[in-house]
């Protein structure tokens, strides 16, 4: 086994080698033998062990029985105490995710805190056919079927390719101790039931069983590249950056969308990144009336028109009045602007403004419109109410949200900015007192 698991290394992980590794341990044979196959093929490890309390007495045994493990072949160990229960009940989830959650994200402070590359976990193949089971009893998409992956960012599962059976040949083959879990024989858990009860019965059947799913993986891998590669063409076709945030915020065309021969099935890839679950109503939302939306938990899907605007939801509410000083040069929030005096001409662009500092009251403001504001667009004649101007200039229910308002003291409208400057506060030309005000976008 450590041979194969060499050459294994060798050909997947070369990646590991010089490394500094924290190797995840519960005490059980799995984690036992990965910790002591990498300690003889002498890696730079570390172990990191979880006492979740779920198990009384047990569970101290395993956090006494992994430092002993760790302190005779002189390996720094990591050992943390949980209360998962009251984690679990706090944040509405089951506790085995509440557990998963809290080991991971322990795991992941202290590869920050100690410097290390990479995290390893001792599942194996049956757990990845466990798995596998348990998704198509939940009801999954491709995801879900093409198994634990190998590496997932700096967390690395070597021992998939062997079998339970092989991790515990080896183990009594080599004389190593292991704590054995009680509560892994207990069928309320369904991974337990799919392990005791569902699985012996389909190696019955098929004695290779693990062979013959291992290259279903394969084949299924192989078909969810092919997939990817497709669904990447087509969101390039779909998908538009928009607005101020074209990193995050994007213009689906719904008449490309509906060209697809089968647009839900097309969109759960598309969209599932931004955590969309309803795809049945994100179908229905392609026939909706414009300002009709769906919100994710990051995300919402707007209607707007002949599209679809997919914008980040922002999580802290956004201060929606800032000032802008007298004497103030440039400014980052909530957007950036620069200011200068003493320019030689000027120069026409729709994200520069002239003004006269002579019809300022300070400080200016900087707000979201509301209800009832107006202003004296240059190049028109009177007073046109913001709505108004909105809906001529077509603007999206997005681009409304989005849209800052530079105000005077007094809440008069100097520019929409980065669209039209109010004519009263226009200067034609340059003088002292003139002010250019420059919307920096990039």
């Amino acid at each position: 086994m450590q041979h194969k698991l060499e050459q294994h290394i060798s050909t997947n992980f070369p990646f590991l080698k010089e490394k500094k590794i924290l190797i995840a341990i519960s005490g059980g044979v799995d984690s036992v033998v990965l910790t002591q196959l990498f300690f003889d093929l002498k890696y730079d490890i570390s172990l990191a062990h979880c006492n979740f309390k779920l198990r009384d007495q047990e569970s101290e045994l395993d956090a006494l029985f992994v430092k002993d493990f760790a302190k005779k072949r002189s390996i720094t160990c990591f050992s943390k105490s949980f209360d998962t229960e009251k984690f679990a009940k706090e944040h509405k989830q089951s506790t085995q995710i509440a557990a998963r959650n809290l080991r991971y994200k322990w795991f992941q402070e202290l590869c920050l805190q100690n410097n290390f590359d990479f995290i390893l976990t001792a599942h194996h193949a049956d757990d990845n056919l466990e798995t596998f089971l348990i998704n198509l009893t939940r009801g999954s998409g491709l995801d879900g079927f093409t198994g634990i992956p190998k590496v997932h960012k700096n967390i690395v599962r070597p021992l998939l390719i062997f079998s339970r059976d092989e991790i515990l040949n080896f183990a009594m083959e080599n004389k190593i101790v292991w704590r054995e879990d009680q509560s892994n024989t207990s069928l309320k858990y369904t991974r337990n039931k799919i392990r005791h009860q569902v699985v012996p019965i389909l190696k019955e059947i098929n004695p290779s069983l693990l062979n013959s799913f291992s290259k279903t993986i394969e084949n299924l891998q192989g078909t969810q590249q092919v997939l990817a590669d497709q669904i990447q063409e087509i969101k390039s076709k779909i998908f538009r950056p928009f607005g101020t945030k074209a990193e995050e915020s994007f213009e689906l065309d719904i008449q490309e969308i509906t060209k697809l021969s089968n647009p839900k099935a097309y969109l759960f890839p598309l969209l599932r990144p931004y955590h969309f679950t309803e795809f049945n109503d994100i179908v229905d939302l392609l026939k909706a009336q414009s300002g009709k939306k769906i919100v994710s938990k990051t995300h919402q899907l707007l209607k707007n028109r002949t599209s679809l605007l997919l914008t980040k939801i922002d999580q802290k509410p956004t201060q929606q009045i800032y000032h802008l000083e007298e004497n103030a040069t440039a400014i980052t929030q909530p957007i950036s602007l620069h200011l200068k005096k003493g320019f030689e001409k000027i120069e026409k662009d729709k994200n520069t403004i002239y003004i006269s500092k002579e019809k300022l009251t300070f400080p200016l403001i900087i707000r979201k419109w509301k209800n009832g504001d107006s202003f004296y667009p240059v190049g028109m004649k009177g007073c046109k109410k913001l709505s108004k101007y909105f809906k001529d200039e077509k603007y999206s229910l997005l681009e409304k949200k989005e849209a800052w308002l530079l105000c005077n003291n007094n809440q008069e409208i100097i520019w929409i900015i980065g669209k039209r400057q109010d004519s009263r506060f226009y200067a034609s030309t340059v003088s002292e007192t003139t002010i250019q005000i420059n919307l920096n976008i990039e």
